[in-house]
């Protein structure tokens, strides 16, 4: 397993500040922890941390994720999500505002919610039999781009524009062992894309 998981890459400008609106949350925690239910948000043995859930704030390219370094956490409270205000993929860097600093997959979210505006939920989980059985039978990140980099983040642009992910709104990250991000109009249509392809009863 790659050491590096849940480590951020990018220029994380972290603004302290309080917690969202738990209003602007309910769906977005119910989502998060339906996910760490099921395993698909979680812990690996060697104590890394993976997975995470963002939901986009309006019609903005603002958006709330859950912070880093949180998924061990079997139900996540609102002090656990952060406001990403402002990022620079070329420049490989992100402002959050909130009480923990933003996931490390935060600038490949970032990447999805201004390449499409219809975007207002996604959700990265990791599943490893998952990840074996629909890589490139999905649209499917190259194997040679890690994740939390602007080359990641570029490769959302190329998956939309070449491999019809807008419209499967499901993707493998290639070089991200067992990473899947699916999105959608809302976090219940990414829910369910997800869901379809998974044996909830062979997790």
């Amino acid at each position: 397993m790659v050491m590096d998981e849940g480590v951020i890459k990018y220029h994380c400008h972290w603004i302290k500040g309080e917690s969202v609106g738990s209003d602007r949350l309910t769906d977005l925690m119910k989502k998060r922890d339906l996910m760490r239910s099921l395993g698909l948000i979680g812990v690996y043995d060697n104590g890394i941390g993976f997975g995470n859930v963002s939901q986009r704030i309006n019609n903005s390219d603002k958006f709330i994720i859950s912070g880093t370094q949180t998924a061990h956490f079997i139900t996540l409270k609102p002090e656990y999500y952060t406001v990403v205000t402002d990022f620079n993929i070329q420049k490989n860097s992100l402002t959050c505002c909130g009480p923990v600093k933003a996931s490390s997959e935060s600038l490949t979210h970032a990447a999805i919610y201004y390449y499409q505006p219809e975007i207002m939920g996604i959700i990265h989980i990791h599943n490893y039999q998952l990840w074996q059985k629909l890589m490139f039978k999905v649209p499917t990140s190259n194997p040679d781009v890690p994740y939390g980099t602007p080359q990641m983040a570029k490769e959302m642009f190329r998956l939309l524009d070449e491999e019809n992910l807008e419209v499967e709104k499901i993707l493998v990250m290639a070089g991200h062992e067992d990473g899947i991000i699916c999105f959608g109009k809302d976090l219940d249509e990414a829910a369910n894309i997800l869901l379809n392809f998974i044996d909830i009863d062979n997790l």
